[in-house]
């Protein structure tokens, strides 16, 4: 399906059927929600929902389901960091099951208030 071009560049449908070139420095293009964009920011009314769900008394500003869902966020970045040390302490170069859980009792002890 690829056709050959000069400079050792190729010729070749893409996911969604456009034609890109593919060469030796560039060999894979990602798709545009992949590729740097996310579709949506965060689910804002299924958190709004969630939050109302489990303290009903509440009264929640505009931003406060934004909040949860960069404290959320912020969580998933600090558990990824210290799995990809416990990982990188066991000398191994994929993250495995055993290092998340370890990095996630850390984190959440560490997260207590």
């Amino acid at each position: 399906a690829a056709r050959r071009l000069s400079g050792g560049f190729e010729r070749s449908r893409g996911w969604r059927g456009r034609e890109r070139a593919v060469g030796p420095a560039r060999e894979f293009t990602a798709p545009p929600a992949v590729a740097g964009r996310m579709k949506r920011a965060a689910p804002r009314s299924t958190l709004r929902t969630l939050i109302k769900r489990h303290k009903p008394q509440l009264c929640l500003a505009a931003y406060a389901d934004l909040l949860v869902h960069l404290n959320f966020l912020l969580f998933l970045h600090r558990l990824a960091e210290e799995a990809r040390a416990n990982a990188f302490e066991s000398k191994s170069k994929t993250i495995k099951s055993e290092h998340t859980m370890a990095a996630a009792k850390v984190i959440l002890k560490k997260s207590r208030g």
